[in-house]
């Protein structure tokens, strides 16, 4: 009797499992499908296309880099001390995660606008946000660097104190510890960190429209030409930023698997 109730369960999951796979693949596959090769080839061509795409490649390959710079001391700082606040400070990073995609465009405007001191600043600097590549870069930083937080943070976990202790206690300085044991241990969660941070906000459009419809990333191009002349001409866009995103968590998962085999 107990093993039919398992077999029950079993298929039951297995039930679960494909409405969910279906869920997800039967629009994936069918705007995956629906324009020709040749539209795809032509529309990859499209000096508009190309430089939408490009765009979208370098501001969140730009995000990364920030999330990295910024972000990686901070992660640090969070798994390796313990301080009044610190659950706080782990909830206002993971808060980009939750707003509403406008309503961080425009809370982002709100600060650089004239009406505040930090707008007044980047304006006297000559930074321009409104309409800028910068305000891109800004919003996408914004909504992807908890991902690349979170994933450092889960490989300093996994990394023993007492090694860093070890090279303290030998007279090493806390930055050169960081340089020589920490980081060559943390570097795949890193990267891992980079390639969410990235996915995250190549895929960002609803804070971007409001920060900066011009110059157009992918999103927003597919948007407008959806907008402008419907599904066809806006499908084979969509393709090719699908199969960027694809790459980049095929690459995601081929780096958090290999660290469980060495794990």
């Amino acid at each position: 009797m107990r093993w039919r109730k398992k077999e029950l369960f079993f298929w039951l999951t297995v039930l679960c499992g494909f409405i969910v796979m279906a869920f997800i693949l039967l629009p994936m596959i069918q705007m995956m499908t629906a324009p020709s090769l040749s539209l795809l080839n032509k529309t990859i061509k499209d000096e508009e296309v190309l430089r939408s795409i490009w765009l979208s490649i370098y501001t969140a390959g730009m995000a990364a880099l920030i999330s990295f710079v910024f972000g990686t001391p901070l992660a640090y700082l969070l798994v390796r001390t313990n301080f009044w606040g610190k659950r706080l400070i782990e909830s206002i990073i993971d808060l980009p995660i939750v707003i509403p995609h406008p309503v961080v465009g425009i809370a982002i405007l709100g600060v650089a606008g004239k009406n505040h001191w930090v707008g007044r600043i980047i304006g006297y600097l000559g930074i321009r946000i409104m309409g800028s590549v910068t305000g891109i870069v800004t919003v996408m930083t914004f909504v992807g660097i908890p991902f690349y937080i979170n994933a450092v943070k889960e490989g300093f976990e996994g990394i023993s104190p007492r090694l860093e202790n070890v090279s303290r206690s030998l007279g090493a300085p806390m930055f050169s510890t960081f340089r020589r044991i920490t980081f060559p241990l943390a570097w795949r969660s890193m990267l891992v960190g980079i390639i969410m941070c990235s996915a995250r906000a190549i895929s960002e459009f609803g804070a971007v429209i409001i920060v900066a419809y011009h110059p157009m990333i992918a999103p927003v191009l597919i948007y407008e030409r959806f907008e402008s002349f419907g599904l066809k001409y806006s499908q084979p866009v969509a393709v090719w930023l699908v199969f960027i995103c694809l790459t980049l968590f095929l690459l995601l998962r081929v780096l958090t698997s290999s660290r469980k085999r060495e794990a």
